[in-house]
């Protein structure tokens, strides 16, 4: 049924059950004359007439009280029905797919998001770790989180952590008898564990930088992974010396399990951003993810 035909039938069974124009148009929010006109446009639209308009009010006709009756019942139920449909659009639920990090994921999104889904349980989230800068459009993601300096430029940016700082430890038991990196460049000598990203197509170069001299040093050792909490668990194990995110080694290190090197040449980069494509149409479920992810 067209929704102009619906908004009439409405129309006419208030007018119907009021036996008043003035008193329907008052229900509607509209003007007596914009209300009789709606009900001429119904009655010519099905060739009969509905109502009686006397000077002492308005009454159904026969056809009018038959139709009246017929649909009376059942429109309450309609219009509930609609009702609930509008409250279910304006409700936050549905799928919200992320690509991100492990170390984004475990640090800030599962801390926060975890309180939104216990408070809405229509909602959910899919949070695909993934180092790749893949193209969130092409694979179907809402939003993708990536630290700021990686965002596209035609990309919506929201910024939802602190700047990341990242530093270079080891275990005690790693260094004992060993000599402890003075420059980037005596990390060669060293077991180091790596990280392979499918960005580089081999495995990460470390990044250093100090009083504006940025360099790169291709480390080698044992063990290569593609996750984060890996490589800090194998530096905890002594096989080398690792790259992570200082937050992540904060507590290992003030009790003596690791030990920094290299601190005055350690980076810090922009922080993890949400992005999502400027034309997305936002729903209240990816509102209310936003909203909690923002900093």
């Amino acid at each position: 049924m067209p929704s102009r035909d619906f908004d009439n039938l409405h129309a006419f069974i208030l007018v119907a059950r009021e036996r008043s124009f003035t008193r329907a148009a008052a229900q509607l929010g509209v003007s007596q004359s914009a209300l009789s006109h709606t009900i001429r446009g119904l009655e010519a639209r099905l060739n009969v007439r509905l109502l009686t308009r006397t000077t002492r009010g308005v009454s159904p006709t026969e056809a009018g009280e038959r139709l009246y009756k017929s649909l009376e019942p059942h429109y309450e139920g309609i219009a509930a029905g609609l009702s609930a449909l509008n409250e279910l659009r304006d409700k936050p639920a549905g799928t919200i797919r992320i690509t991100t990090h492990d170390h984004a994921a475990s640090t800030v999104l599962w801390p926060r998001l975890s309180p939104i889904l216990s408070a809405y349980p229509d909602v959910k989230v899919e949070i695909n770790i993934d180092y790749g800068m893949i193209d969130i459009v092409a694979e179907r993601f809402d939003a993708g989180v990536r630290l700021g300096d990686q965002v596209a430029k035609d990309m919506v940016a929201v910024r939802i952590s602190e700047d990341v700082r990242m530093v270079v430890v080891a275990s005690p038991g790693y260094l004992a008898g060993r000599p402890v990196p003075k420059l980037p460049q005596d990390l060669t000598a060293h077991q180091c564990v790596n990280m392979r990203l499918p960005t580089y197509g081999n495995v990460y170069a470390w990044e250093f930088e100090r009083d504006g001299q940025a360099l790169q040093v291709q480390v080698g050792g044992q063990c290569t992974f593609n996750t984060t909490p890996q490589m800090l668990h194998a530096a905890l194990d002594g096989y080398g010396f690792a790259y992570v995110p200082e937050d992540l080694v904060l507590a290992h290190v003030a009790a003596g399990r690791l030990l920094r090197v290299l601190d005055d040449w350690c980076p810090t980069w922009p922080g993890y951003h949400l992005y999502y494509p400027s034309r997305r149409q936002s729903s209240p479920a990816f509102a209310l993810v936003v909203d909690a992810l923002r900093l």
